[in-house]
């Protein structure tokens, strides 16, 4: 299986690039605070993928892929703590948020299926 071809990793690529050119738009200050912490946290899930479908076994995989979804939640708290501090605009905090939410729910599904597999 190439981890390239799967909608999960493609949908969570996207997502990361849309996190990096919002957080351009954060304030100075936050080069080494929130806007690097949220591009690490969204990078973390492409970058877990990857690792884990490396590794060549299943249970790497799922392990790999439970700590992607891992930054999934440290990136909810994110999105919320932008949009409170006003570096987030509404439209994009939802846009942003509708996407992680469909990134997790692809995560678990995915984290199911390879637990199922025998």
């Amino acid at each position: 299986m190439n981890v390239e071809d799967l909608d999960i990793f493609k949908l969570s690529h996207e997502f990361t690039l849309k996190i990096y050119k919002i957080t351009e738009k954060f304030p100075a200050i936050e080069k080494l605070g929130l806007t690097a912490q949220m591009r690490k946290a969204a990078s973390s899930i492409c970058m877990n993928l990857m690792e884990g479908a490396y590794r060549g076994g299943r249970k790497e995989f799922i392990y790999f892929a439970g700590i992607a979804r891992g930054s999934c939640g440290e990136l909810k708290y994110q999105l919320i703590l932008g949009k409170d501090l006003k570096y987030l605009e509404e439209n994009d905090y939802n846009d942003l948020n509708e996407s992680l939410k469909r990134i997790i729910s692809m995560l678990s599904a995915l984290i199911k299926k390879l637990k199922s597999k025998k």
